[in-house]
C-alpha cells in the first residue's frame, strides 16, 4: 500500500528512529507519547510554553523566575567521595556570581560542558539559597553560538515518564524540518474566510507558540490543522459509504403478515419514535441500494422490538435475517425476548454462539445453509467460515462499537447485497455520531415505551455504608431485587475481583445466602448460574457484579441499583447501569456511592445523573466534561481518536467538513481534479490509505 503513497510524503512515514536522539532505548517512549512515524510527531502539539527570552545580568536576575544568562565559569567544587553533597560550579559576570548545582553530577561531563575560564549560556530557574543566587540543574547549557537557539519561547509537549523534554523537542524540530510544501486541498474561498495559512506554515506556527493564547484550539494555526484532520475523517467515511452504496443492494418488501401477528402479541403499542424508525428502515429495505443505518436508542427504548419487526420484514420477503450481539449473555437475552414473539408468528428462530457444540451445532449449521432457519441470533460465531446462509438479506448488529467496521462488512458479505442495521444503546452526541458513523443514516429512539418507570437517583457518601446495607436488608425482606456494582480498576482485573469478592463476602455475612456474585473471570456456565439464580423467582436477591452487567441484562424484578465508587465511572457507563432497573413496571432507586472529597468534574458528573434520565442529554454533558478523546470510553469503542481536533472546541468545523465533503464528491467523486488530487494527498497524510484503496477499487 505504501508504494501508492505520494513520494513527497515518504519522509513523514519513516520511523521515529530516523530522527536524531531517538535510539532503541527511547523509541518505545516516543511511540507511547506520540506514535511510531515522523508524521505522528507533527501532530503532537505543544500543551504549554516556557519563555526563555528574559536575559538579565547575573546581579539583576530575580529569584523565582526563569532566566537565560551569559556567564563565565569560575570554579568547580566536586563533592568529597561517597558524600551526598551536590556538585557545585561557581559562575558569574561583572555584576555578581551564581552557583550551578548538580545532584549526582558527573565530573567528567560537567568539566567538558562547563570548562573553567570560558563563557557559557545557561537557562533555568533562579533560586536563593543562604541569600545567594543559584540554579539547580539548568535546563540548557550551551555556547555563545547557541544563544539564539536557547533564548526563545520553548514549546512544552505532553510527556511520558523516562523521556526528557529536550530529546522530544529536538526530535519534533527535526520532524518539522522534514514537513514538505504540499498542494492546497482546502476550498480557496473557505480558507480565505477563515484567515488560514497554508498547511506547512500553520504546522510550524502551531509548534511555535509565543504566548499562552497561542495554545488555544480556536487559534487559526491550530484550527486549520484540526480542520484538515476532520476533513480527512469525513472524506474517508464518505468514500467508504459511496462504495457501499454503489454495490447493489436488493429490494426487500414484505406483505406485513408476520409483523401484524407479532404486534398483536405485544402487551403494548409501539411508541411514535419506534414507528418513525421502522418507516425509515422499511423505506431503506425497499430501495435497491444497500442499507446502512444506525438505530440509536436509550436503554430500554425498545430497540429489540424494532429490530425484530425489521428481521420479519426480510423473512416476509422470502429471505433470511440475522442478529449479532457482542456477548453470549446478550445474544441469549435477545433470543429469550424474540423467541416467544416469533412463536406467535410461526417463525423459527435459532441461537448460535461459541457454546453451540457437537452434533446439535452441525445440524443447526446445515439447517441455516439450507434456508430452514429464517432468523439466526448469535455472537461472533456467525462470522465463522463454516457458517453459510442460504440467502442472508438483512443483518442487525447490536452494540456496534464492540465490533470493528471490518466485522460489520464480514457479516454483510455472508449474503448478497445484505442490508445492515446497526444498534447501540450508548447515546452518542450528534457531533460524535458524525465522526464514527458518518457512513450511516441515523434513526433515534428518543421516547420510552409504556411501563418504563422513572428511577429515583441519589448521591450517598461511602461513609454511610452501614446505613445503606441495613436499608438493602429491609428492601430484600420486602421482596426487592438489588444489583450491587463494584468499580472496575483499569490497571488490574485482580484488584476488581478482590473488591467484588470482598463486597460479596461482606453482604453475605449480613444477608446470608440471598447474595450471588458475577464477574468477568468466571466461566460462562458459572455466569449463567448466577444470572439465572438472580433472574428466577426463588433465587438470589442481591447480585454483586463488576460491569459485566452493563449491557443488555434484563431482570424486570430488579428495582434497586447500588453503584460503589460511582465517581470512578464515566457518565455513559453510569447511565447504562442505571438502565438495568425500573423495567418491570415498578419504579427503581439508584444509589451512587462516592468517596469524598469529590473533584469538581466528578461532582458535576454525579449531579447530572441525579438530575436527568435522558441519555442524549447525558451524552452531550459527558462530551462537555471529558472532551472528545475520552467520551464514552472511546478508546475501546471504535470511535476515531483525533490528534489535533477536539470535538467540543471544533464542532462547527466538523459540520463544515461534512458539508465540504458532500460538495466535493458531488462534483468530483473519483477525486481526479487538481483539488481532488490534493485531497488524495490529505487522505494519505492522515493514514486513510483504506479510503484511497476504495477509490482505486471503484
Amino acid at each position: 500500500m505504501a508504494a501508492l503513497r505520494p513520494q513527497v510524503l515518504f519522509p513523514l512515514f519513516a520511523k521515529v528512529t530516523t530522527l536524531p536522539g531517538i535510539g532503541p532505548r527511547l523509541v518505545k517512549l516516543v511511540e507511547k507519547v506520540a506514535g511510531e512515524n515522523v508524521a505522528d510527531l507533527l501532530w503532537h502539539l505543544p500543551s504549554g510554553i516556557v519563555d526563555r527570552r528574559f536575559a538579565p545580568k547575573v546581579g539583576d536576575a530575580p529569584p523565582g523566575r526563569i532566566a537565560t544568562l551569559i556567564v563565565e565559569v569560575l570554579a568547580h567544587s566536586p563533592p568529597p567521595p561517597r558524600s551526598k553533597v551536590p556538585y557545585r560550579i561557581t559562575c558569574g559576570d561583572a555584576t555578581g556570581k551564581i552557583t550551578l548545582v548538580f545532584f549526582r553530577g558527573d565530573a567528567d561531563y560537567l568539566e567538558k560542558v562547563l570548562p573553567v575560564g570560558e563563557e557559557r549560556v545557561v537557562s533555568g530557574k533562579i533560586e536563593l539559597f543562604d541569600g545567594k543566587r543559584q540554579m539547580s540543574h539548568p535546563d540548557h547549557i550551551g555556547t555563545l553560538q547557541q544563544l539564539d537557539d536557547i533564548k526563545r519561547v520553548e514549546p512544552v509537549y505532553p510527556m511520558t515518564e523516562g523521556l526528557s523534554p529536550k530529546i522530544l523537542d529536538k526530535a519534533i524540530r527535526a520532524a518539522l524540518a522534514k514537513a514538505p510544501e504540499l498542494p492546497e486541498w482546502l476550498d480557496a474561498a473557505y480558507q480565505q474566510r477563515q484567515g488560514w495559512q497554508p498547511w506547512r506554515e500553520a504546522l510550524l506556527a502551531a509548534h511555535a507558540p509565543a504566548s499562552d493564547e497561542d495554545l488555544l484550539p480556536t487559534l487559526p494555526a491550530r484550527a486549520r490543522l484540526a480542520y484538515d484532520e476532520l476533513l480527512s475523517n469525513q472524506l474517508a467515511l464518505a468514500l467508504v459509504r459511496l462504495k457501499a452504496r454503489v454495490r447493489r443492494g436488493r429490494s426487500l418488501v414484505g406483505d406485513g403478515t408476520l409483523r401484524t401477528k407479532v404486534q398483536s402479541a405485544l402487551p403494548y403499542t409501539l411508541t411514535g419514535a419506534q414507528g418513525r424508525a421502522l418507516e425509515e428502515i422499511f423505506a431503506d429495505m425497499a430501495s435497491d441500494t444497500r442499507m446502512l443505518r444506525l438505530l440509536q436508542g436509550d436503554v430500554g427504548s425498545g430497540k429489540t422490538v424494532v429490530a425484530l419487526l425489521a428481521l420479519l420484514a426480510a423473512v416476509e420477503a422470502g429471505a433470511q435475517a440475522a442478529l449479532m450481539a457482542p456477548t453470549e449473555i446478550l445474544a441469549q437475552q435477545h433470543f429469550e425476548t424474540i423467541r416467544p414473539l416469533c412463536a406467535a408468528a410461526g417463525v423459527r428462530v435459532e441461537l448460535l454462539t461459541g457454546r453451540s457444540k457437537g452434533a446439535a451445532r452441525t445440524a443447526l449449521i446445515e439447517d441455516i445453509a439450507a434456508g430452514r432457519v429464517p432468523i439466526v441470533i448469535g455472537t461472533h460465531a456467525l462470522f465463522q467460515k463454516d457458517v453459510e446462509f442460504h440467502d442472508l438479506a438483512f443483518a442487525v448488529i447490536d452494540e456496534q462499537h464492540k465490533f470493528g467496521v471490518h466485522q460489520r462488512l464480514e457479516l454483510s458479505d455472508k449474503g448478497s447485497g445484505t442490508d445492515v442495521l446497526v444498534m447501540t444503546a450508548t447515546p452518542i452526541p450528534r457531533t460524535l455520531t458524525l465522526t464514527a458513523y458518518g457512513d450511516m443514516d441515523v434513526s433515534r429512539l428518543d421516547e420510552k415505551p409504556p411501563g418504563r418507570m422513572p428511577v429515583d437517583t441519589r448521591l450517598v457518601s461511602l461513609e454511610r455504608l452501614d446505613e445503606i446495607v441495613a436499608g438493602i436488608q429491609r428492601a430484600v425482606n420486602n421482596g426487592a431485587k438489588v444489583y450491587w456494582v463494584c468499580p472496575l480498576v483499569e490497571e488490574s482485573e485482580l484488584i476488581d475481583l478482590a473488591a467484588a469478592e470482598e463486597r460479596y463476602a461482606h453482604l453475605k455475612a449480613v444477608l446470608g445466602d440471598t447474595v450471588a456474585l458475577i464477574h468477568g473471570k468466571m466461566k460462562p456456565a458459572e455466569k449463567d448460574a448466577a444470572m439465572d439464580s438472580f433472574a428466577g423467582p426463588r433465587g438470589a436477591k442481591v447480585l454483586v457484579a463488576t460491569t459485566v452487567i452493563e449491557v443488555g441484562v434484563d431482570v424486570p424484578d430488579a428495582t434497586i441499583m447500588v453503584i460503589e465508587h460511582a465517581e470512578r465511572f464515566g457518565l455513559a457507563q453510569l447511565h447504562q447501569l442505571r438502565g438495568r432497573i425500573g423495567r418491570g413496571g415498578k419504579s427503581g432507586t439508584c444509589l451512587l456511592l462516592y468517596a469524598p472529597p469529590l473533584t469538581l468534574t466528578a461532582k458535576s458528573r454525579l449531579e447530572t445523573m441525579r438530575d436527568t434520565e435522558d441519555g442524549f442529554v447525558i451524552a452531550e454533558e459527558d462530551l462537555r466534561l471529558r472532551g472528545g478523546g475520552e467520551v464514552l470510553g472511546t478508546r475501546q469503542s471504535g470511535m476515531p481518536e483525533f490528534k489535533m481536533a477536539d470535538i467540543v472546541a471544533h464542532g462547527e468545523l466538523l459540520v463544515a467538513a461534512r458539508d465540504d465533503v458532500k460538495l466535493i464528491l458531488s462534483r468530483d467523486p473519483a477525486l481526479e481534479t487538481p483539488r481532488g488530487e490534493a485531497l488524495r494527498t490529505l487522505l494519505y497524510l492522515f493514514g486513510q490509505d483504506e479510503a484511497v484503496r476504495t477509490l482505486r477499487s471503484g
